[in-house]
């Protein structure tokens, strides 16, 4: 099966996380998804198939030649976000200029918004109608690898070591590492496949925490509510403002960190804001969240105990520490990119993967591209040559 048919088969199945469940996989759809790519595994050929009750799958590819346990990884489910279904995807040629997504709800994709659009002009892109994002984050991911385990079982010639595959749930909800079973994995590296754009490498992600503040009021009818209401969405309204406005996602690159507001919802009686808190450096990262901690103190104490509330937590850190003492890893990473005449993009990952984690929890794994652009959006899109390099990159990175 092309690669290009295996993704668009994986991306129709809506997987979206959710931070609101509190159980693993955290939407019900996760835990079939997880089933039916064991069976397709079993099918072509793949050995020691399991799926944990958690909803993480794990297979073979049995080696062909000696060397170390190498780990392929990438996360079956997609961003909260934005809707994942109704999915509309279709396949176009590109050859230049805007991209129209939806004509009758004029919903565009601009060559000037989003200049990677131009490195693929005369390539087949997919995308969809605007209203729903794709799901190369990160279906795109297992289609590659699947598709090379099955390249890899049909030409018995391509020499490489014992490969252990493994699909884990709820990644973008920062929990896809919970319950993953590095013992059973039984590799010495691995390397997550739910990058963006062909080429890249990442060793160095964001340290992120998530945050959510609640605000209790007093609703009172306004003809009588002097002295009286606490309006707890104004209140939520002054906590925003507290923070810098030039430090949000819109207004950073590179390596600098930011506070993103990621919803907001309520009303005179309770409102809510989430956030989440990124930094590359960890002491900035500890000052942002302490930055955080004090505006909360401050407006409880301007408006009482029990008013605000402030709940605070780790999500995951900056694995560059961990992969500097495992260079070898990814300079593999750059030599398979070379042979496929790739260009290796290295370049911190501003944002976080399941790699990150279980390279704290001793499986050295950093990020490789899937060739996918504009994630956890109504304009995301991918190139289906991408996907197809990918899969030649991933043979020349087991086979090496």
């Amino acid at each position: 099966m092309k690669v290009s048919e295996r993704f668009l088969k994986y991306a129709n199945i809506d997987t979206n996380s959710s931070e609101d469940t509190h159980v693993t996989p955290s939407t019900p759809s996760q835990l079939p998804f997880a089933r039916a790519l064991a069976d397709e595994m079993k099918a072509i050929g793949l050995t020691d198939v399991t799926v944990s009750a958690e909803g993480y799958v794990y297979g073979t590819l049995p080696e062909t030649a000696e060397g170390d346990t190498i780990a392929l990884i990438s996360h079956m489910d997609t961003s909260p976000a934005m809707p994942a279904s109704p999915l509309k995807a279709r396949t176009v040629r590109y050859n230049g200029g805007d991209v129209t997504l939806n004509a009758e709800k004029n919903i565009v994709m601009s060559a000037k918004d989003f200049p990677s659009l131009l490195t693929h002009i005369g390539e087949d892109i997919i995308i969809t109608d605007g209203t729903t994002l794709l799901g190369a984050d990160d279906k795109a991911g297992i289609a590659e690898i699947l598709t090379l385990c099955e390249r890899l079982l049909t030409d018995k010639s391509i020499k490489h070591p014992r490969v252990r595959v493994a699909f884990t749930p709820d990644e973008e909800i920062g929990e896809g590492a919970d319950h993953f079973d590095l013992p059973l994995l039984g590799a010495k590296y691995g390397y997550t496949v739910d990058g963006g754009d062909l080429g890249e490498i990442e060793y160095e992600n964001f340290n992120a925490a998530a945050a959510a503040i609640t605000v209790h009021g007093v609703n009172i009818h306004p003809g009588s509510a002097k002295n009286k209401m606490v309006n707890a969405a104004l209140l939520a309204m002054e906590f925003a403002s507290m923070l810098p406005p030039a430090e949000t996602p819109a207004h950073t690159e590179g390596y600098e960190g930011f506070y993103h507001l990621c919803s907001m919802e309520g009303n005179e009686e309770k409102a809510t804001l989430k956030y989440i808190i990124r930094d590359h450096d960890m002491d900035k990262f500890n000052a942002r969240k302490a930055y955080m901690e004090k505006a909360v103190k401050y407006l409880a104490e301007k408006y009482g105990e029990g008013v605000f509330e402030l709940s605070l937590r780790d999500s995951y850190l900056n694995m560059r520490g961990i992969i500097e003492k495992h260079m070898d890893v990814v300079e593999r990473a750059v030599k398979a990119m070379e042979k496929c005449q790739v260009k290796p993009l290295i370049q911190p990952i501003r944002g976080g993967t399941d790699g990150a984690r279980l390279s704290f929890m001793g499986l050295p794994c950093p990020n490789l591209s899937t060739g996918g652009h504009n994630f956890h959006g109504r304009y995301e899109y991918i190139s289906v040559q991408s996907m197809e390099k990918m899969v030649d990159v991933l043979e020349a990175l087991v086979s090496l």
